[in-house]
């Protein structure tokens, strides 16, 4: 029996020895490898557990680590995760994001702050000229004359407590105001565009390209007013209660049509070619003008009517900021339909934009200007005669491109017309019907060919 179990495991032995050394002879190239060496995590892990377990608190200890070597902890306890190499970006992206919202906020700030200046040195203008100032939904703007119950005269006069109502902001680079209430005078535009302080690469890339690219404007400040008159056309724009309170004086509007400017001699070419109206006149330099300003005009008599000395002294004072005072009737953009050359009278004011300039007297001969039309504004018909030759041959033109595009569309109508006869026919014709209507058509097409040929030669 002993033999039998000696056998039985000797034999055993043997044969697992034999598929040992089968085994190891097929990987015998890997026989020389190193050893395996646990990671550094690793070892971490098991100095950490002999730790816990000689302290014998190997059954309750949470450190487990992670493949960085971090330890896993509650959920909440964020701070024993991570470090500070985990936040680098976030350290670089949140100063420059507060540095953009800090300019944002500075330039938004700066911007307003230029506009309620300019509107503290000229609404009290404003205020002397017309009833309703603002976007205060028709109720009349308070008179500076009862400063003592509005106040008024007090908030706007050297300070920038302009009333919300009577400056808007459009956007952060645009303010706007509006007038009316004034007789000759339908409404007032203003519009005051500022450097776009809030965004510097924005202003930058402006500067940039204006630099490099002649037809794009380098970024100015400038206060744009826009004046519409009446023109004798109060019956349709205001009520009649309104009318005869007004008194009969406010009844007759009416002025001769007409282009004229005085402009700043850089802004010459850039307004001639910007504008359809203005590129109707002519450029010639008037004697009472400073060098740097120059008259463009339809007709010398509508020079010397417009030409006072008051405006001569307000042009001279203003300085250089003035860079148009343009009186129009016709559009700023080429008329393509005939609708598009009925007057719209209007005088145009662009100044650089000075908050505190050392004179307004500019401005204020801006705002009297629309009585001065209506009082001497009447010219003889020699006068007017080549100022309506000049609209009539637009007229003539656009008259005459608009028959051609109507007699095109006839043509094309026509044509459609015939094309579905000819189909209509075919439709109903032999297939040997057909072939005979086809060769009459080439031959019909070839004497067409034929005759052309012979008058042109």
């Amino acid at each position: 029996m002993a033999e039998y179990l000696q056998q039985f495991f000797g034999g055993a032995k043997s044969s697992v020895t034999s598929v040992a050394s089968d085994v190891d002879a097929d990987f015998a190239d890997f026989a020389t490898a190193a050893s395996p060496v646990a990671p550094s995590h690793a070892a971490t892990l098991s100095s950490a557990a002999a730790a816990a377990a000689a302290t014998g608190t190997a059954g309750i200890s949470n450190v487990h680590l992670s493949a960085a070597g971090r330890p896993f902890t509650k959920w909440y306890r964020v701070w024993e995760r991570v470090t500070i190499a985990d936040f680098y970006q976030e350290l670089v992206i949140l100063p420059c994001l507060l540095v953009v919202i800090l300019v944002n906020l500075w330039g938004s700030r700066a911007n307003r702050h230029r506009a309620k200046q300019w509107a503290a040195t000229h609404l009290p203008m404003l205020e002397s000229e017309f009833a309703s100032i603002g976007f205060g939904g028709g109720k009349p703007s308070p008179k500076l004359t009862d400063a003592q119950t509005s106040g008024l005269a007090k908030k706007v006069a050297g300070s920038t407590d302009v009333p919300e109502e009577m400056l808007r902001e459009k956007s952060k680079g645009e303010y706007i105001t509006y007038a009316t209430g004034r007789q000759n005078v339908a409404w007032l535009d203003v519009k005051l565009t500022l450097y776009p302080r809030y965004n510097p690469f924005k202003w930058l890339f402006d500067v940039l390209a204006a630099f490099f690219i002649e037809s794009m404007p380098a970024p100015t400040e400038r206060v744009e007013a826009t004046i519409y008159c009446f023109d004798g056309k109060e019956k349709t724009l205001i009520s009649s209660q309104a009318q005869s309170a007004a008194g009969p004086g406010s009844r007759d509007s009416t002025y001769d049509g007409f282009v004229w400017a005085v402009v700043h001699k850089d802004k010459m070419k850039q307004l001639r070619d910007d504008r359809y109206d203005v590129s109707l006149t002519t450029t010639k330099d008037h004697p009472k003008l400073p060098a740097w300003a120059t008259v463009m005009s339809e007709s010398a008599e509508v020079t010397e009517a417009l030409l006072t000395a008051d405006l001569v002294k307000a042009i001279t004072d203003a300085g250089e900021d003035l860079e148009a005072l343009i009186v129009t009737d016709q559009p700023i953009d080429a008329p393509k339909k005939l609708n598009d050359t009925l007057p719209k009278k209007r005088i145009s004011l662009s100044m650089r934009l000075n908050p505190q300039p050392a004179s307004t007297s500019l401005f204020a001969a801006f705002l009297r200007l629309p009585d001065h039309l209506v009082s001497t504004a009447h010219f003889r018909p020699e006068a007017l005669r080549k100022i309506r030759s000049t609209r009539d041959e637009a007229q003539a033109r656009i008259r005459k491109v608009d028959e051609d595009e109507k007699a095109e569309e006839r043509k094309t109508v026509g044509d459609k017309a015939k094309k579905e006869e000819r189909e209509k026919r075919l439709s109903g014709m032999t297939s040997g019907e057909q072939k005979k209507f086809l060769e009459k058509e080439k031959e019909k097409e070839a004497r067409k060919s034929a005759k052309k040929r012979t008058t042109r030669s």
